[in-house]
């Protein structure tokens, strides 16, 4: 499985993060594309609750994520 960090941007200076588990960036791309206009719900990586509408989102961006190891 591979991990991919979804960014909604609502304008120049707000944004949510999320971070997915798929197996292709393909099959992430079409999750988010299955959620427009809908509303949705997460948790960030910092474990906060986001109810987020999507038809609110000026620009999405995915993006293959390789966390570093923090030792």
């Amino acid at each position: 499985m591979k991990e991919f960090k979804v960014t909604y941007f609502f304008d120049e200076e707000h944004y949510i993060r999320r971070f997915i588990h798929t197996e292709s960036q393909e099959k992430a791309e079409n999750l988010i594309q299955s959620e427009r206009d809908k509303y949705i719900s997460f948790q960030d990586g910092r474990g906060i609750y986001h109810e987020l509408n999507t038809g609110d989102v000026r620009v999405v961006q995915i993006s293959e994520f390789h966390r570093g190891n923090k030792s």
